[in-house]
């Protein structure tokens, strides 16, 4: 499925992914402003702890500037909403991956991650990116979802009724001509 602004948007599934991107963009502004208001050196590899994550200036500034993307993607919705969301999540995801590369080297560690960090960026990278999927990525979605409605006009029809089984017991049909008989 392409994820483009051609597909329907319903008001129910954008409310989701408005409030996923709202509230993960209202929380890395409020943890990059607290982490600016405590002076940290740009690319300092000590410092305070901001809801039990490490931070430094350039994390900070990194976290505003991603949660007013986020933020901006809530006051527009819809599709590209929910596309932001999948986007920053994973972006997130790779983050922590880079967490875990430059965890105990202080030389490459720029932006200060500690373990919390790298918790942090898998668990709320997962949560935005589901968010954003919501309703838009799934096999079973139900009728009325407008996204099931996009696919449908492109797939072919199946064959209706219950499941059958079939076994074989014979792959050759025909007549048998059994020996003294």
């Amino acid at each position: 499925m392409k994820l483009q602004d051609e597909l329907p948007v319903n008001s129910r599934l954008a409310t989701v992914w408005r409030i996923g991107a709202g509230l993960g963009g209202i929380f890395l502004i409020v943890f990059g402003c607290l982490g600016l208001a405590d002076h940290p050196g740009f690319l300092a590899t000590h410092g305070d702890r901001i809801a039990g994550l490490s931070t430094n200036g350039a994390l900070s500034i990194l976290s505003i500037v991603a949660g007013a993307i986020l933020v901006a993607g809530a006051v527009i919705g819809g599709n590209f909403a929910s596309t932001l969301n999948m986007v920053v999540g994973v972006l997130f995801v790779l983050s922590g991956f880079y967490g875990l590369v430059v965890l105990g080297r202080p030389d490459a560690n720029i932006l200060n991650f500690r373990m919390s960090n790298v918790l942090f960026a898998f668990i709320f990278g997962v949560i935005l990116t589901a968010f954003g999927m919501y309703g838009r990525v799934s096999s079973h979605l139900p009728h009325d979802n407008p996204f099931w409605r996009q696919r449908a006009e492109h797939e072919t029809a199946r064959p209706s009724g219950p499941k059958t089984f079939v076994k074989v017991l014979n792959p050759n049909p025909g007549p048998t001509h059994p020996v003294g008989h």
